[in-house]
């Protein structure tokens, strides 16, 4: 019996090499400033919940812990002697974390179960039995699983409204998706309708040029059968020396005003009149083809957004969609028409125009050389001629790293920077034509004239890689449920 209470009471020494934390002897002791000693793993679980010493209530840093190895010796050499061995902490659910001891009180503030030594930690706490805290955590677990319950409620109503959405989001984009297809099945239809008849107007002309050019090869293949006839009967004739051979004279011979010779033909008299008929107007119109203005229910662009072929210089080479044209070095073999630019280096655009507002935006990059303008429909087209206001061109220029207005004068204009683009506008009532950076928007130079007749763009690309390219204008398309028309296009500033 003895024996027993010698070994559950503790020894003198045995009291002071106990952790005040976990009862037992120290285990790797450390020393906080405030000269208390407790178990390194005592310490770190007290430091998760407070940062104060857990006997004297004065707060420290974890640094500032330092090992008590004078101590430690201690321990261990009283563990030696004594035979006995360190308690270990094992925590579990029914004990506290930091003193292992039971989980008898209740605190309302921190709102967890504490044990009895852990009062001193607690001090200006309220604390309650786990009889009396158990109602309490109760209700306010209720409290707060109702306030939960109104949250997942919420959740919920926002969740359905969220699904709702997405079904009317659905319903929008299909019934849209109907309204698109119609419109543009409407679209199609008129662009269908509008494609056959281009391209049975482009049959229709194709096959009238091409009768009216085969009428003139058999009436000029005739008139050579018989200029070769007349020239064999002229030869023959030459070969006789009859009076009246003598007596005529060879341009009566030719004009057949003598009996004894066949007369020649009358189509052959003016040889260069036949040849300017067989070409004036026999090649196709391909900018009309392209037109917008061509039909006003098409969204295409208009005019002036187009170049005509049948005016470029065999020195000039045009894309495809007649918007993009470069001066090249080889000659290319086209019909020498009287609309052809030939020797200057031009281009019209393919829209003539007599009255109202226009305006067209030519993009010219980095061109060392080139000019951009209007001119006359009568402008010398076979000929070299001067760019200048008095020859009926209202044009800009740039040549050597100099802009010039096209007037009498050639007026050098100074700009700050070098424009990309450069906007035509022309007032033909007012007589105007005015020149902009069309990047930036800036005024240039305005020309005045009191303009007569048809006026075409112009357009000199210089001899460089990049092509002079017409911009293409915005287009704000306006639909109409009418029979009579179907889109409503306008190009837009």
């Amino acid at each position: 019996m003895s024996d027993n209470m010698e070994e559950d009471e503790p020894l003198p020494l045995q009291q002071e090499l106990t952790c005040p934390v976990c009862q037992g002897i120290f285990r790797d002791p450390m020393l906080l400033p405030c000269t208390h000693s407790f178990c390194r793993q005592c310490l770190e679980e007290n430091f998760k919940y407070s940062k104060k010493c857990p006997v004297c209530r004065e707060e420290y840093e974890k640094d500032k812990a330092i090992a008590n190895r004078a101590l430690n010796s201690t321990c261990e050499s009283f563990l030696k002697q004594t035979n006995k061995r360190p308690k270990t902490i094992q925590p579990s659910d029914a004990v506290c974390n930091l003193h292992l001891k039971p989980l008898e009180l209740y605190c309302e503030k921190d709102e967890e179960p504490v044990c009895v030594e852990c009062v001193t930690l607690h001090s200006t706490h309220r604390l309650y039995t786990l009889s009396d805290g158990a109602p309490m955590c109760k209700k306010e677990l209720s409290e707060r699983v109702h306030i939960f319950e109104k949250k997942v409620d919420s959740y919920k109503k926002t969740s359905r409204n969220l699904k709702n959405a997405v079904t009317y989001i659905k319903y929008q984009a299909e019934e849209a998706e109907k309204q698109i297809k119609a419109e543009f099945q409407r679209l199609h239809d008129v662009l269908t309708a509008e494609e056959a008849m281009r391209l049975k107007a482009l049959s229709d002309e194709e096959g009238e040029k091409i009768a009216g050019i085969q009428k003139l090869i058999e009436s000029t293949e005739k008139d050579v059968v018989a200029m070769k006839e007349l020239i064999d009967t002229i030869k023959k004739e030459m070969g006789n020396e009859d009076l009246p051979l003598l007596r005529a004279s060879a341009v009566d011979c030719f004009l057949g005003e003598t009996p004894a010779l066949p007369s020649a033909p009358s189509s052959l008299s003016a040889p260069s009149a036949l040849l300017g008929l067989s070409v004036v107007g026999v090649l196709l119109t391909v900018a009309m083809g392209l037109d917008a203005a061509y039909r006003e229910d098409l969204m295409w662009f208009t005019c002036s957004l187009a170049s005509a072929p049948n005016t470029a210089s065999p020195w000039l080479s045009l894309s495809s969609d007649l918007v993009g044209v470069k001066e090249i070095s080889e000659r290319l073999t086209v019909p020498d028409n009287p609309q052809r630019f030939d020797p200057c280096v031009f281009v019209l655009g393919a829209e003539a125009y007599t009255s109202g507002k226009h305006k067209w935006d030519v993009f010219v990059g980095d061109n060392p050389k080139w000019i951009v303008g209007v001119c006359r429909e009568s402008l010398q087209r076979k000929k070299k001629f001067t760019v200048a206001t008095n020859r009926g061109v209202w044009a800009l220029g740039l040549s050597k790293g100099v802009y010039n207005v096209m007037t009498t004068k050639r007026e050098e204009l100074q700009l700050q920077q070098r424009p990309e683009k450069i906007r035509v506008k022309l007032n033909i009532e007012k007589g105007e034509v005015s020149f902009w950076d069309g990047g930036l928007g800036k005024h240039l130079v305005t020309l005045t004239y009191k303009f007569e007749g048809a006026i075409f763009p112009i357009f000199g690309p210089g001899l460089h890689s990049s092509p002079m390219a017409l911009v293409p204008g915005k287009i704000a398309i306006h639909m109409s449920t009418t029979q009579d028309k179907v889109i409503d296009v306008k190009m837009q500033d």
